[in-house]
């Protein structure tokens, strides 16, 4: 019966859309873009598609670097050139400075309570002053060194065990652990089992409580968590931030750290297999810098040229989030079109790493020398490659990431050679992408270690 229903309804809702669409003779000029169906515009193109920044890549080569499409009634431009990116991270900041709203957003982040979903607002202006100052300045970046040493020494004797014994690592599992073990000592001050129970859960309220318990000692290195508790009690900021606010930045933190450091670490370590004389030639470059000494730590960092360069190429080709979204939050144009406000704009910065225009003829290949001798930012100030995004928006923990990411590469490197499995070629490793905000490799990557002996 419902269903004889709907049969004959649905003309009478087409009908009335494109009734009600025709009443509005004033049509804004919009870029060139895939036609879409009514009511639904282009929501079935985008949800059959496994990995969407793909998808709109190569409607870009159809298309051009700008396309329109409307997902139901919202409007949505597509960015995939580092020229018009800039008029959104740069010259246009401020216009496109927003969130969308998506329902499936609320429960994540707290009702728009963190740093990531939130819509331009004061509210988000100073919790991402308090996460820039007190939660990831490069004095606090350096505070949490022991614990990112600390925490490789376990790595490299876990791995030490797998070459022992001619076993090969599932380092996409691997990185997943270190991850969420650094930012969990990082954040809460606590080191989880990453085969217990504890590692499948996150328990903001859990983790409040304990910490609002807990003796501290004086001598006690506060954590992430001890800082945000500290802020509201003593009142140390310009919004009155509540448990919902703290709990949205403390899964913000842990959710996008330690997804963030393992995804880049597995593409880089994936890139290197691909290309094994790459992988040698930043092997000596490491195990001559650092001699005899049985570990790379982050003094040793800044002299590895060739390490920095083949790490900005992982994440030029292999960008964690290769989907940036912003909101306009007042008209403007853009390359002469006129955005309307409450527009999505999708920037795809797995797009724009491989624009010939910008990266010349060969954006496809893994070349750590387009970095070398080359003063190309990755932090958000060159457009072409903008892994973290950029402007007002950019990646708060950035500098985390990185660090997190080069420490563990190097040693990596440093301690052992890698091979593929028996029977497995260089050409079989895909690089097959799983949909997400963090996009992983979709199938384990899997490498045997065998000891460097200095």
């Amino acid at each position: 019966m419902i269903l004889h229903l709907l049969l004959i309804s649905l003309p009478i809702i087409i009908f009335l859309y494109f009734l009600h669409k025709n009443r509005n003779p004033i049509k804004t000029l919009v870029p060139p873009g895939p036609p879409g169906l009514p009511l639904i515009g282009n929501i079935h193109q985008l949800a059959s598609v496994k990995t969407p920044h793909v998808y709109l890549w190569q409607l870009s080569k159809k298309y051009g670097p700008l396309i329109h499409m409307t997902l139901g009634s919202k409007q949505v431009f597509v960015i995939s050139s580092a020229k018009l990116a800039k008029q959104v991270f740069k010259t246009q900041d401020t216009a496109f400075s927003s969130r969308p709203k998506h329902l499936g957003q609320q429960t994540l982040s707290y009702n728009r309570f963190d740093i990531t979903f939130s819509p331009y607002n004061n509210y988000w202006r100073e919790v991402r002053k308090i996460a820039v100052i007190n939660l990831f300045s490069l004095k606090k970046l350096q505070s949490f060194r022991p614990i990112r040493e600390d925490e490789m020494s376990r790595l490299m004797a876990k791995i030490s065990g797998f070459a022992s014994s001619n076993q090969a690592v599932d380092l996409s599992e691997t990185t997943i652990a270190l991850g969420s073990t650094l930012i969990s000592r990082i954040a809460f001050g606590k080191r989880y089992d990453e085969h217990g129970s504890e590692m499948q859960r996150f328990d903001e309220l859990e983790l409040i409580d304990e910490h609002l318990s807990r003796n501290k000692k004086v001598d006690e290195e506060e954590d992430i968590l001890d800082i945000l508790i500290q802020l509201k009690e003593q009142k140390d900021c310009s919004v009155d931030l509540t448990w919902d606010n703290i709990k949205a930045l403390l899964l913000n933190i842990f959710v996008a750290a330690a997804d963030t450091s393992a995804v880049s670490i597995v593409w880089t370590m994936t890139a290197l297999i691909k290309a094994p004389h790459v992988m040698k030639k930043a092997q000596a470059e490491i195990r001559n810098s650092i001699g005899k000494k049985g570990t790379v730590d982050e003094d040793d960092l800044p002299s590895l040229s060739y390490l920095k360069a083949l790490i900005k190429e992982s994440f030029r080709m292999y960008p964690p989030a290769p989907l940036l979204i912003r909101e306009t939050i007042e008209k403007c144009t853009l390359d002469s079109y006129e955005v309307q406000p409450k527009t999505t704009v999708f920037i795809n910065s797995w797009a724009i790493a491989r624009d010939p225009e910008y990266w010349g003829d060969r954006p496809h290949e893994f070349l750590p020398e387009r970095f070398l001798n080359s003063d190309i930012d990755i932090k958000g100030q060159d457009f072409g490659v903008v892994p973290f995004g950029s402007g007002r928006r950019v990646c708060p923990g950035m500098l985390m990431g990185l660090a997190n990411v080069e420490l563990t590469v190097a040693n990596l490197l440093y301690a052992f050679d890698w091979e593929l499995p028996q029977g497995v070629q260089a050409e079989d490793v895909d690089t097959e992408a799983l949909p997400g905000l963090a996009v992983h490799k979709k199938n384990p990557l899997l490498l045997v270690p065998k000891k460097y002996v200095a």
